[in-house]
Formats: C-alpha cells, structure tokens, sequence
C-alpha cells in the first residue's frame, strides 16, 4: 500500500497547483456547518480536475453530506459520486468507507458498513517495514469520522471510538482523529461529556488553533448551562479564527433567550462569515420573535416563505406558530405545529420545538397523550440527564391532571429509575399516584420504602393504610390490621395531637375482630386502648365500654358453646 499512499501524495499536489487551492484548504472548510456552499464548490473544482484521485472522490463526497441541514438528495450524490468512483476502477479503501458512511446515513445494514471498514483496514494494514501490522491512522480515523456523523441512532459510536483510539495512537498530530472521537463521545450520551472534551482538548494540543475543538467543547458546557466556561471557550474559537461562523451561532442561539442585543450582535457577525443563505433569514426573523417584534416576525417569515416556494425550509413553520402563539392565536399556532413535525427531518428538531408543542397541545382538553408524545421526543433527543427529568416530570403533570393515573405513574417510575437516588417527594409522588391508579398492591410496596427511606414522615404510613383497606375485602381480610398498627405506632409518638386517628385506627381493628374474625378476646384488648385514649366519661368512652361489654359476654357464650373455627383466646401458658 506504501506505492498507493505515494501516489495519493502526488495527486494532491498536482490539484494544488492547478487551482491555488488544496484538498487540505477544503478539509479545513468542512469544519463550519454553515460554509457548506462554498466547501462544495472548492471540492467540485478539484473534483472536476482530477476526478480518479481516492483522497478528492472521498472528500468530494463528504462535503455532500456535511452542513447544518443535510437532505436524502444530499446523501444519494455522494453515494452516486463512491458508486461512480468504482465503476471508473477507482476500486480503493478509502471510496470504500465512504460507501460505509453512506450506507449508516440511509439507516442500512450497519454490518454491511462494518464489513467495508474491516476490508478497507485490512487492505491498507502494513505488511512489512518498521510499522507492520499497524493499519492505516487515515482509513481508521474516516471509519471513526463515519459513526460520528448522523443522529444518535445511525452508527455505532463504541465501534468509533475503538477505531479512532487506534488512529490516535498511530498518528500523534491529527487534530481530526480527537475531534471525531469526541463527537463518538457524545453520540453515547451527555455522561460521556466528560470524555468528549478530553478529547477535543487533545485536538488543540494538536492543533492550538483549531477553532472548532474550542466551540465543542463551548457547546458542552452550553448544554450545562455554564457561561462562565462556554464563553471562555467561544472567546478562544473566535480568537483562533474569527471567520468561523458555528461560534457566532451558538452565542446568538443562547443569547437570544436571555438578552436580544448580544444575540443580535452574534447574529450579525454569523451572517457575515457564513454562506449565504435562506436560513440565515429564517434567523433573522427568529430574532425578531425573541426581540417581542412579532408582526415583524411574521412578515419576515411570509418573505423566506415566498423565496423558497420550490425548496421549502420546515423551520418556517416553527417561527409562524411561535408568533402566532404570543399573539393569541393558538389554534394557528397548533396547525402549524402539525405541519412542522409532518415535513421537518429529525435532524433538525430541537429538544425546544417539542417543549413549545407541549404549551400549545396542553390548552387544548383530550390532547394529552399526543402532548406527553411530544415530551417523549423531547426526551429522546435530550442528552442531559436533568433536562430528561424535567420533561418527564412535565409530562406526569400533564396526565394527573387528565387523571391518567397508571400513565402517571409510569413517568414517576422512570424518574425513579434515572434519578437514582430519591427525595420524599419522589417518594410521594409514585405512592400516591399508584393509589390514584388503583394499583394498591404497589401502592403498599412504594409506601414500605416511602418509611423505610423517611420513617418520620407521615404520608407513608397514611398511603400504606388506605391501600391496604382497599385490599381488605373477602379475599384479602385482615391485611389493613398489621399497616393500621405500624401507623398507630407512629402517631403513638404524638398522643395529643393524634389521639382521634388512632382511635379510628383502633375503631377499624375492632369492627374487623369483633364482627368478621370473632376474636372477641382480641376485641376485648383492643377496647382497652381505646378506653386508654379516652378515659373519662364521654361519647368515646360510653361508645367503648358499651362495645366491651358485649364482646366480655359474646366470649363467654363462645367458650361454652364452643364452634368449629372459633378464635379461642391464647393460653398464659402457667
């Protein structure tokens, strides 16, 4: 493979000379999302010159499938573009994998992709010299660049992360290999964001200027809402290199919600480095919404609407239902909801679009199911643990309100499940609403680890006693006695202030040995810790005496006329 990779050298060289641009000045362009236009041009130029070169074919390709918004059209022209490279007997590893790449973007058989890498690192592992059997640092940081790209369900991210480990390890200068095995990182999950800026710090060890590490690792802490450090890294990006437009971007993106005139100014010096394009107007007339200019909004947005009538942005109508939702017109607002969730791509779905359908489905009654739908996504495309919490406690919300109960409580276990470790109002939370669903067998089993977890709250003992009254029917009698007991053995601790409530306790365990059970010499017992409650004269204390009276004599008639099944009272044992 030494012959090919000589060859490859020389093919770069030539193209530089011919068009005073180099494959590497395009590479370097494929880092902003938003230069997409241009980079394709530089690529289609050096495409055009020398269009049997592996190194341009693959690039060329994947300038077609980068930039912010990449559409199926997209990835079928770099597939037809490796498709191409091979009928013309450009039958080489790196077309290979970039077939691979292609075939994770359009959801195939990732096996299939698998296969392709694995015979593109064996045909370019060295067979002799000082580095036999180390394969290829390009082949393997393209294999990792592949399941890096896409949503967080297309590729294999572990896969990535072995393979660019191993392209790392090889090549110590390439910034390229630590900023995909972040991006690998992130694909995992925000728990992995730990390594993910690891490894974009590797990439400025690398490279100390390379701008695009810095706004990663600037996003991350976006994510965690963490100024201080995001802007630190924004700051270093932009100093690196001011015509980088992702950065500007995502200080406008942040900005925009908390103060309009630092968005503004972002939003201005994005436009500025940025390609031209449609959705920087759609930008525009996003600020416009945040800086309260909804009318202004609306036209702006019926303008782009008109511009692109034959190549429709899906976004408009996100921007058309936020204005029209602040400015009272919710049903508007709603059909455009529909619409934008019918036409836009996954990719371009914000964990905030479905935040904002929830307000708008939520005013409308029956509509709670498609409204926690929403929340659902919102979760799925949410890589913060927190955030994920927040909207499945909105969504519990939603449906205790709508009294869909066992839904309810299907949320609360989840929280519970992320959470960990649980608060007393979890606790609360997923006891109370099992007894609302009826589920009183797992309301009791919340309830134990409710006392277990806070024995000096009350709402454990409260929940588990009417649970099990519930449970005390024909085919589970008795089973509120030993939960009556365990809350009267708590309220014992505060007789004055519960006195009632354990009188009640102890009313309920005399009805049932009194006139189910027939153990009337329990019965008996009990009477005496009501009388205990309230030992001067009184409406309790006439109430049990009178009670005792009757069990003192339905015992006697018990021991002398004996029955089968009767509850004989336990022996001293002298």
């Amino acid at each position: 493979m030494k012959k090919i990779t000589l060859l490859l050298v020389g093919a770069v060289v030539a193209v530089t000379v011919s068009l005073g641009q180099s494959l590497t000045d395009g590479i370097k362009m494929l880092n902003s999302q938003f230069k997409v236009n241009s980079t394709r041009e530089v690529f289609k130029k050096l495409y055009d010159a020398n269009p049997k070169d592996p190194q341009t074919i693959y690039w060329y390709g994947q300038s077609l499938i980068a930039g912010f918004e990449v559409k199926p059209a997209d990835v079928a022209a770099a597939k037809a573009v490796y498709q191409k490279a091979l009928t013309d007997g450009v039958n080489e590893p790196l077309i290979w994998v970039g077939l691979g790449h292609i075939e994770i973007l359009q959801d195939g058989d990732l096996n299939s992709a698998k296969q392709k890498f694995e015979q593109a690192i064996t045909a370019t592992t060295e067979t002799r010299g000082r580095n036999k059997g180390k394969p290829n640092a390009n082949i393997l940081d393209a294999i990792g660049r592949a399941n890096a790209d896409g949503s967080s369900k297309q590729g294999d991210p572990n896969y990535g992360i072995e393979k660019l480990k191993q392209a790392a390890a090889i090549d110590l200068t390439n910034a390229d290999i630590e900023i995909n095995l972040g991006i690998c990182y992130l694909k995992l999950g925000g728990e992995y964001g730990g390594e993910a800026v690891k490894a974009f710090q590797e990439a400025i060890a690398r490279d100390p200027k390379n701008a695009l590490a810095m706004y990663r690792i600037g996003k991350i802490y976006v994510s965690q809402n963490n100024p201080d450090v995001f802007n630190k890294y924004f700051n270093e990006a932009i100093a690196a290199n001011p015509s980088f437009p992702d950065t500007y971007l995502a200080l406008f993106e942040y900005y925009k919600l908390i103060d309009v005139n630092i968005a503004k100014e972002n939003l201005d010096k994005f436009i500025v480095n940025a390609d031209k394009d449609p959705h920087n107007d759609l930008l525009l007339a996003d600020y416009l919404y945040r800086a309260r200019r909804y009318n202004e909004s609306l036209v702006k947005t019926k303008e782009i609407e008109a511009a692109t009538i034959n190549n429709p942005i899906p976004r408009l109508n996100m921007l058309y239902a936020l204005n029209y939702e602040k400015l009272g017109d919710t049903a508007q607002a709603k059909t455009y909801l529909e619409k934008f969730f019918a036409n836009a791509p996954a990719n371009d779905i914000k964990p905030t679009d479905y935040e904002f359908a929830v307000l708008v489905f939520s005013k409308f009654p029956g509509n709670e199911k498609v409204t926690v739908g929403y929340l659902e996504k919102a979760i799925e495309t949410d890589s913060v643990k927190a955030n994920r919490i927040n909207y499945a406690e909105h969504a519990a919300r939603i449906l205790g309100r709508a009294k869909l109960y066992a839904y309810q409580l299907k949320w609360y276990q989840k929280i519970a499940e992320w959470k960990g470790t649980l608060t007393e109002s979890d606790y609360l939370n997923l006891t109370y609403t099992a007894y609302n669903a009826a589920d009183y067998v797992q309301t009791i089993n919340y309830a134990d680890k409710y006392i277990a977890a806070y024995p000096d709250r009350s709402n454990g003992y409260l929940f588990k006693v009417r649970a099990a009254k519930a449970l005390d029917t024909t085919t589970s009698p008795g089973i509120a006695i030993a939960a009556l007991e365990q809350q009267n053995e708590y309220l014992m601790k505060d007789v004055e202030k519960n006195r009632k409530a354990i009188f009640f306790n102890l009313y309920y365990e005399l009805v049932y040995f009194g006139e189910k059970a027939k153990d009337y010499a329990k019965g008996i017992e009990i009477c005496d810790k009501m009388i205990a409650l309230y030992p001067n004269a009184g409406e309790e204390n006439t109430f049990v005496v009178q009670q005792k009276e009757v069990l003192t004599k339905a015992l006697a008639n018990q021991q002398k006329n004996p029955k089968p099944g009767d509850v004989q009272p336990a022996k001293s044992g002298k």
